[in-house]
């Protein structure tokens, strides 16, 4: 479990990205789409500039949240902001994610999926996944959100998790699990499911900014597991 990779999403600035240096993170992510947390182009491209300075040995990657993008709006906005990742968090089909791919072959693609509290069976699981083999990099199970962004702070349930696992798996598709974590139940998710990755918003932040005490309880927590 030492090595679940960790993305701290929702950042809004450079002064609490240079609070992070210390932190070994994995990914840092921006959200670009309609969210309280929402940041202008101009915003990110200071933040990976900031990345940039850093020489800890361990630099995070950047991932960019998009719901229902155009490919020229991707284009444009990388022209501005060298991501690394284009996290698609809306109802973008396996197809679309094939076009994002070829036409941003720098760029890893990931696509979010919404878990709602029916619980699919293995069949329409392995169905849904299959359409996203060879288009997606990485899949990232998030609570349903209707605002499409995640950062809800509300978990999904955690016992649909081995399903999606094992057609991940059958299809060499890793899988991140986002959706209401928190330092206090982030131990629990690594000691059932030992996930390949952790995404977490709101639930290090305190008054809706991101905290340096739960953001450095939650990593420290992930990582000596």
């Amino acid at each position: 479990m030492a090595d679940t990779l960790v993305k701290i999403c929702g950042l809004q600035g450079v002064e609490v990205l240079k609070s992070m240096k210390s932190l070994p993170l994995d990914y840092v992510g921006f959200v670009f789409a309609q969210s309280r947390r929402r940041v202008t182009a101009e915003t990110a491209a200071g933040m990976t500039a900031e990345l940039r300075t850093w020489e800890n040995g361990q630099v995070p990657r950047a991932a960019g949240v998009f719901v229902n993008p155009e490919l020229a709006g991707l284009a444009e906005l990388l022209g501005t902001v060298p991501l690394d990742v284009i996290q698609l968090h809306g109802d973008e089909s396996p197809q679309f994610c094939r076009e994002v791919k070829q036409a941003f072959p720098q760029v890893e693609v990931w696509k979010a999926l919404s878990v709602t509290g029916r619980a699919p069976d293995a069949a329409e699981i392995h169905a849904l996944l299959e359409g996203y083999a060879g288009a997606a990099d990485v899949l990232l199970l998030d609570t349903y959100d209707p605002q499409g962004s995640g950062g809800s702070g509300r978990t999904f349930d955690w016992e649909q998790i081995p399903l999606y696992q094992q057609a991940a798996a059958d299809y060499a598709l890793p899988l991140f699990i986002a959706g209401g974590l928190h330092p206090d139940n982030v131990q629990e998710l690594l000691e059932g499911y030992a996930p390949y990755g952790v995404d977490v918003s709101s639930g290090v932040e305190s008054d809706g900014s991101k905290d340096i005490v739960k953001m450095t309880a939650f990593v420290e927590r992930v990582k000596q597991s």
